[in-house]
C-alpha cells in the first residue's frame, strides 16, 4: 500500500502533486493499493473544502485511489497506542508547562546550543502523577540507540537519539501530534513505500521510533525528494491554461529520465524506474512547462482541441492549432480565438478603405478557396499591397500580426458572415 498525505490547509502546490504523481505510479508498478490521507487533525488550520478540492485535483490528473483515510477518524487509535506505551513506560506523563519549555529553549539558543528536552518529568514518582491535576503532555522515550532510516536514494541515515528526542506524542487536548498520527496511520494503513518531500526527513526518524516501540515488525521504504524551488499552486496552473497530462508530464520527467519528451501517465508507467531517479533540487520553468503544454494540445483531436475555446467544431479546433505557433496554453488560445468574434476597432486613417472592405466581405459569395477570395475582394475595392493585406488581416482576425492569412482562411471561410457584422 502506498499513500499521498494531503494537509487540507491550502491550495495543493506542484511539489504535493508531484509526490502524489509518483506515490501512485509505484502503486501501479507494484501492484498495491493507493490510497489518500487528508490531515485534518489540527481543526484551527483545515479549511473547510480543500479536502474535497485537492481528491476533484487528483482525479483530474488521472489519480486513482481505493480509498480516502481522514486522520481526525482515527484519534481513537492513536490514543489506545499513547496508553499501551505509557503502560509499558515507554511513554511518559510530561506536566512542562509551555513558558518552561520555552524558557529551556531560549537559553539553548543563547548557549547556541541544540535544545533538547531534559526529561525532567520522566521519571517522577507514580503519586506525583496520579495526584497531579496540572495539563500535561504525553512524551514518548527518546531511543537508546540511534534511529537508522533506509532511504532507497539516500541509502542508510543514522540519527542520533537527542536528535529525535523524547518528543510529544499527544497534545494537552488529547490530540496526537503529527508524527504520532502519521506513524500510527501507517501502520494501521499497512503502507509499504513513502515517497515524500525531502523537508520530512527529520520527521521520518521520530515515525520510525513510535512504530519500533509499538514493535511493529514491517520495514517501509522511504523516498526523500529534493523539492522544486518557486513552487506555485496546482490550480493556479490550470486557470492559466496548462493541460494536466502536460504537468504531469513536466513533473515526472523532473528526474525521471524520461525516453521521450512528450508523454502520458500511462506510457510513465511503463518505462518509470524509481531506482534509476535523479534526485536533485529543480527549479519551476514556466517556459519549459509552457513548451510540453504546447506538445500536449498538438495532440489533441481538432473538435476535443475547439472545445478548450468555447467551440465542438473540427474547423475551429483546427484554426487553434494554427495560433499554437504563437502561445502555449488553453487560456491565450481562447483570448486568440473569442477575438476573432469580438467587434472591430477601425484602422488609424484608413476608415473609408476599411468600411469598403467591410462591406464587400459581407457581400461576397462563398469562396472555398482563399485566392479567388482575395482576388474578389481586391476587385470591389481596388485596394492592394500593404494597406491591402494589413485591412483583411484586422478584419478576419482583430489582429495586425499573426499567421499566414490564407492559412486562417481555410477555417475561417464558414465564419465570414459571423465575423462581419
Amino acid at each position: 500500500m502506498l499513500r499521498f498525505a494531503s494537509s487540507p490547509i491550502g491550495d495543493m502546490h506542484i511539489n504535493d502533486l508531484r509526490i502524489a504523481l509518483l506515490n501512485y505510479i509505484v502503486s501501479k508498478q507494484k501492484n498495491e493499493d493507493f490510497i489518500v490521507r487528508i490531515e485534518d487533525i489540527d481543526k484551527e488550520k483545515t479549511v473547510a473544502g480543500k479536502d474535497q478540492e485537492t481528491l476533484d485535483i487528483l482525479g483530474l490528473f488521472g489519480i486513482e485511489y481505493s480509498h480516502v483515510v481522514h486522520q481526525s477518524q482515527n484519534i481513537r487509535f492513536h490514543s489506545a497506542m499513547a496508553l499501551q506505551l505509557l503502560h509499558e513506560k515507554k511513554a511518559f506523563s510530561c506536566f512542562c508547562s509551555d513558558e518552561w519549555l520555552q524558557k529551556k529553549r531560549d537559553e539553548a539558543q543563547k548557549a547556541q546550543k541544540e535544545y533538547c528536552y531534559d526529561d525532567a518529568c520522566r521519571n517522577l514518582p507514580a503519586e506525583l502523577v496520579i495526584d497531579n491535576t496540572a495539563p500535561f503532555t504525553v512524551r514518548i522515550v527518546r531511543p537508546d540507540a540511534p534511529v537508522i532510516v533506509k532511504d532507497l536514494l539516500k541509502g542508510e541515515i543514522s540519527f542520533d537519539p537527542d536528535t529525535v528526542d523524547s518528543f510529544v506524542i499527544m497534545n494537552h487536548d488529547k490530540t496526537p501530534t503529527y508524527d504520532f498520527a502519521c506513524a500510527v496511520d501507517d501502520m494501521l494503513s499497512d503502507i509499504s513505500m513513502i515517497i515524500c518531500h525531502e523537508k520530512y526527513l527529520n520527521n521520518t526518524p521520530k515515525q520510525v521510533h513510535v512504530r519500533n516501540q509499538l514493535q511493529y515488525n514491517k520495514e517501509i521504504e522511504y523516498v526523500h525528494l529534493q523539492g522544486i524551488e518557486n513552487e506555485v499552486s496546482v490550480k493556479q496552473l490550470l486557470e492559466e491554461g496548462y493541460l494536466p497530462e502536460a504537468i504531469s508530464n513536466y513533473l515526472i520527467s523532473m528526474g525521471g529520465n524520461p525516453p521521450k519528451e512528450i508523454f502520458t501517465l500511462t506510457e510513465a508507467i511503463e518505462w518509470f524506474d524509481l531506482d534509476k531517479f535523479v534526485n536533485r533540487p529543480v527549479s519551476f520553468d514556466q517556459d519549459r512547462l509552457k513548451q510540453i503544454n504546447k506538445e500536449h494540445l498538438k495532440n489533441l483531436d481538432a473538435t476535443e482541441l475547439s472545445r478548450y475555446v468555447g467551440f465542438a467544431d473540427p474547423e475551429i479546433g483546427e484554426l487553434t492549432r494554427i495560433y499554437l505557433e504563437e502561445v502555449g496554453t488553453t487560456k491565450e488560445l481562447k483570448e486568440k480565438i473569442a477575438s476573432i468574434f469580438t467587434k472591430r476597432d477601425t484602422a488609424h486613417g484608413l476608415a473609408q478603405e476599411m468600411q469598403s472592405m467591410e462591406k464587400a466581405i459581407k457581400n461576397a459569395p462563398y469562396f472555398e478557396e482563399y485566392h479567388d477570395f482575395k482576388s474578389y475582394i481586391m476587385d470591389k475595392t481596388g485596394l492592394k499591397g500593404e494597406n491591402f493585406v494589413k485591412l483583411l488581416r484586422m478584419l478576419l482576425t482583430n489582429a495586425e500580426h499573426g499567421p499566414d492569412i490564407e492559412k486562417i482562411y481555410k477555417y475561417l471561410k464558414n465564419y465570414l458572415k459571423e465575423i462581419i457584422k
